[in-house]
């Protein structure tokens, strides 16, 4: 490959994977294409040369963000996922960092309301995100049949996004930190 096309290829992963951030960050509509752009050390003028529109990119970031094209035990956005012990992964996804961190959280309880009004094709990341996500929690509940292992996943990942949401939402700290240690303590109990 040329060294234009192998930088070109860079500049592309650089862009998507400051899009994955900032879109976390501040969400998908209040981010402008500037505000990628000169996140990622760019000109405006140099995002066609790379997508076709806004919404290619969104649809790449938040596969990106989502781990889409990673193995199910490797989930960049939830990175306590590929750890055996199931407390481990409950403590750290459902706390205050995560929490007060959104650019480098998990995209589905940062971007969850806007992935559900996005294009089919960012709808379609975020399910291959979330189809991985459970997986990876059904893995965890292995002790029981497969059906009640995924039920059980299929909870416990909405009930972790959920919390991390609404710990984000509300306005008193009390709350939002019961809301985290309530969630955990349930989620450790199943």
């Amino acid at each position: 490959m040329k060294r234009s096309k192998i930088e070109a290829a860079e500049t592309r992963r650089r862009i998507v994977k400051t899009a994955a951030a900032e879109f976390r960050r501040k969400g998908i509509n209040a981010t402008g294409l500037n505000d990628v752009m000169a996140a990622a050390g760019l000109t405006h003028g140099g995002f066609y040369r790379h997508f076709a529109s806004k919404d290619q990119l969104v649809a790449e970031a938040c596969a990106a963000a989502l781990g889409s094209d990673a193995d199910a035990s490797e989930v960049p956005a939830c990175p306590a996922l590929s750890k055996d012990d199931l407390e481990a992964i409950l403590a750290e996804y459902l706390s205050a960092d995560h929490r007060d961190n959104p650019s480098e959280g998990c995209a589905l309880a940062g971007l969850g309301s806007e992935l559900a009004r996005s294009d089919e094709e960012t709808r379609a990341a975020a399910t291959d995100g979330v189809a991985k996500l459970v997986d990876v929690f059904a893995h965890h509940y292995g002790r029981t049949n497969p059906e009640t292992a995924r039920a059980r996943a299929l909870v416990a990942v909405s009930a972790m996004i959920g919390a991390i949401t609404l710990s984000r939402i509300v306005t008193d700290p009390k709350l939002s930190t019961a809301i985290l240690r309530c969630a955990r303590k349930h989620l450790a109990a199943m």
